[in-house]
């Protein structure tokens, strides 16, 4: 008798449980086709970026162009209706790059220029340029073995970005280690300065900065590095097999200026049922100093903005406190994120839920999640509502820089996945420009983002 009446109850349940989901999901249905359509007819994001990338321009931390962004982008926060929008402290490095760099490949009594840029962070030639003969290398790891040649010479990292892999975040990371850590590595053996191949999958003339960092070295060895374009990787490295005894010229004139004052700028709207728990949707106001950073990140910066500009259009107040961050320094140092994570630290906040776009502002594929397993699987689960749409991947890996540094219980940390395919032809390079950038694909974006955002508030996360 007992075992027939759970059974008459677990069939009752069924059948009122069943009904309760579908009108639920189609209530999510409806929302989300409300959200694409007020993302594509009546977006903002593609007029905040034009200001942004052709009003102030490069915003690199520090600058004149960040500052002005700051401003910017407080002002248009604060029309839009949030409980309130302010800017949090944060010290940034003043990294200066200073005039444009020269480079030329002495071969004989032939010279042959080849364009090169400074990496950030590094120090700058001396005055009348720097002179040596090269040494080329693929890894990191080739160093040891050529340590009795390096001394006195410039040593050449050519490592290309893996083609093979479908996702390029994946080759970039790689080549990106080589960046970063290969000036510091090089002058342990006594090389006089860096040039590296561009982080870029096809061939072209521009030159793609990005950070690099000397680490513990003193700092009489920190020596000059920079980039060289793809097509100019390619000449040097043919024109060593011809004659390993070539030289290269480079002249650049960076410096670093210490910490200055800077700013996150924070709009917020506090949650209608649950206040004491925060979303977060943000991207990074500064970029680099070649271009307008118009992917990279002020795409990010203007569909995080328009997350919060459909919700109040629908008259939609989400559940939970919805805060949207535009974090500073991203590209070289990461402060705003830190800065944030200990400023939420020291209020004893708790965040349920982080989502950042820092991928270029291309066609929204999906998202990455840093998260529980019972939290990955309610995640995958909106797969089914957001495929109408296009936005299918849903995988575990990186979520973003700015919130990797946050801290919360149970928190879930999300990343949009534009497609990745052209993103490294504008990455860090001067190609970085409001007209690399398609309206109808950063709208699409700022849909997706604020998609999973309603989603989340609506059915909040796994305990």
């Amino acid at each position: 008798m007992p075992n027939i009446y759970l059974y008459q109850m677990k069939k009752l349940l069924f059948f009122l449980l069943v009904p309760m989901l579908a009108l639920a999901q189609s209530g999510d249905e409806k929302m989300l086709r409300q959200i694409h359509d007020q993302a594509l007819t009546q977006s903002k994001g593609y007029g905040w970026l034009d200001h942004l990338c052709n009003q102030i321009g490069p915003r690199l931390s520090g600058s004149e162009g960040a500052e002005k962004a700051v401003q910017y982008t407080k002002s248009e926060m604060d029309k839009l209706g949030f409980d309130k929008v302010f800017l949090q402290e944060v010290m940034v490095p003043k990294w200066v790059r200073g005039k444009k760099e020269s480079a030329f490949i002495l071969n004989g009594k032939s010279k042959i220029s080849v364009p090169i840029c400074a990496l950030g962070g590094s120090v700058g030639t001396p005055k009348d340029g720097l002179t040596a003969q090269v040494i080329e290398v693929k890894n990191l790891s080739d160093l040891p073995a050529l340590a009795d040649q390096i001394k006195g010479k410039i040593v050449f990292f050519n490592h290309p970005m893996i083609p093979e892999n479908i996702n390029a975040f994946h080759s970039y990371g790689e080549a990106g280690r080589v960046r970063w850590m290969g000036p510091r590595e090089a002058a342990k053996y006594g090389a006089v300065g860096t040039i590296c191949r561009s982080l870029n999958l096809r061939l072209d003339d521009f030159p793609h900065t990005g950070s690099m960092g000397y680490g513990d070295l003193p700092v009489s060895q920190h020596i000059p590095a920079a980039a060289i374009s793809t097509n100019g990787a390619e000449l040097l490295s043919k024109m060593l097999r011809e004659n390993p005894n070539l030289k290269f010229r480079f002249s650049q004139d960076c410096q670093s200026m210490g910490e200055v004052l800077s700013y996150n700028v924070i709009g917020e709207v506090k949650g209608s049922e649950h206040p004491d728990r925060i979303m977060v949707v943000g991207g990074h106001l500064d970029s680099w100093d070649l271009a307008d950073g118009a992917h990279d990140d002020g795409a990010g910066v203007v569909q995080s903005m328009e997350v919060f500009r459909i919700f109040k259009s629908m008259g939609y107040r989400p559940k939970n406190t919805l805060r949207v961050v535009l974090f500073m320094n991203e590209e070289n140092g990461g402060r705003g994120g830190k800065q944030y994570n200990d400023d939420a630290q020291a209020k004893g906040e708790n965040h349920i839920f982080a989502l950042e776009s820092d991928c270029g502002g291309f066609s929204p594929r999906g998202f990455s999640f840093q998260a529980s397993d019972a939290n990955f699987e309610k995640m995958s689960a909106y797969r089914d509502l957001l495929s109408p749409y296009l936005i299918h991947v849903f995988d575990r890996g990186h979520s973003g820089s700015d919130i990797e540094p946050l801290q919360s219980a149970n928190i879930v940390k999300a990343g949009l996945m534009p497609d990745t395919q052209r993103y490294f032809d504008y990455h860090h390079a001067a190609t970085d420009t409001f007209d690399a950038i398609n309206k109808r694909e950063l709208e699409l974006g700022a849909a997706a983002m604020a998609s999973l955002v309603y989603l989340i508030d609506q059915h909040s996360i796994a305990p």
